[in-house]
């Protein structure tokens, strides 16, 4: 322990200071804070806005103004390949010249797709005056003869008048024939039966789809019974195919057969040549009608 002698009382040691505090600077302020000056940037801002937004509204009025101005110029139309444009054209002249604004697009369409060509239409006004007239036509798939008039049918059985351009361009279309439940449909049209439609369409696609069938076959004939059949360009024989599909089957059976035994006794050996029945052909001799004939495969 030291000793308490040499041990002295001091009170002359000078009181602590205080901490000092650091001092502020102006860039670590509180974002609550607003530097001096600020508030005339704000104002500037401001100003810069309103500015901005009266110059928008005015143009906007004067857009509105000027639309009301443009009339009905010309007309465009577009997705034709069987109808000739002017055909549609004339339909819409009464049109031109009118407001571009109180222009009615619906009553414009119904004038389009009275067409019968015509499937469905899009109309689009344009600022410059211009109305866009898309079209979906009817593409005709087959043709038939309609009490003495040649017409088209498309893929939802409706029947079109034969143009003369048109057939022109597509010999090669299946011709149909033994049409028996037509029925008037809207725009003035015949349209086919729904079940006979369906066959056809189904015919046609295992037609489309065989390698021989569409340079031989001209003729598809619908017929009750299950007794549907096909004729060939060069022979009268009659190929019967039914109403029960099958078709790209029942197709390949006659290119065998065609291949096989039309092309080495000739054309017309046949009065008919029956391929619904599995792994099997009956025939009909032209001669002696009364025996049919089997021919395997």
């Amino acid at each position: 322990m030291p000793d308490s002698q040499n041990w002295k009382y001091r009170d002359d040691f000078p009181e602590p200071a205080p901490p000092s505090l650091p001092e502020s600077n102006p860039a670590e302020q509180s974002p609550l804070e607003a530097p001096k000056g600020s508030s005339g940037s704000w104002v500037v801002m401001l100003v810069v806005f309103l500015a901005v937004l009266g110059a928008l509204v005015g143009l906007a009025n004067y857009a509105g103004h000027w639309k009301k101005e443009v009339v009905v110029r010309g007309f465009v139309v577009e997705g034709v390949s069987i109808i000739p444009p002017g055909e549609l054209l004339g339909r819409v002249t009464p049109f031109r010249g009118q407001n571009l604004e109180e222009l009615d697009t619906s009553q414009l369409k119904s004038r389009i797709i009275s067409h019968p060509y015509v499937r469905d239409a899009v109309i689009q006004k344009e600022l410059n005056g211009i109305v866009r007239i898309r079209v979906v036509e009817r593409v005709p798939l087959a043709l038939t003869d309609a009490a003495g008039v040649m017409m088209a049918i498309d893929r939802e059985g409706f029947l079109l008048p034969g143009k003369e351009a048109f057939l022109e361009r597509t010999p090669k279309l299946l011709r149909v024939s033994g049409l028996s439940r037509l029925k008037p449909a809207g725009n003035g049209l015949t349209q086919m039966d729904r079940r006979e439609t369906a066959l056809l369409l189904q015919f046609l696609d295992a037609f489309r789809g065989s390698e021989y069938a569409p340079l031989l076959i001209r003729e598809f004939h619908f017929s009750d019974n299950n007794q549907s059949y096909c004729i060939a360009a060069q022979a009268p024989t009659r190929f019967i195919v039914g109403n029960d599909g099958n078709f790209k089957e029942k197709l390949k059976k006659f290119e065998i057969f065609w291949q096989k035994v039309v092309s080495k006794k000739g054309f017309g050996s046949f009065e008919t040549v029956d391929l619904r029945f599995r792994d099997r052909i009956f025939t009909r001799d032209s001669v002696s009608p009364e025996v049919p004939r089997v021919n395997p495969l």
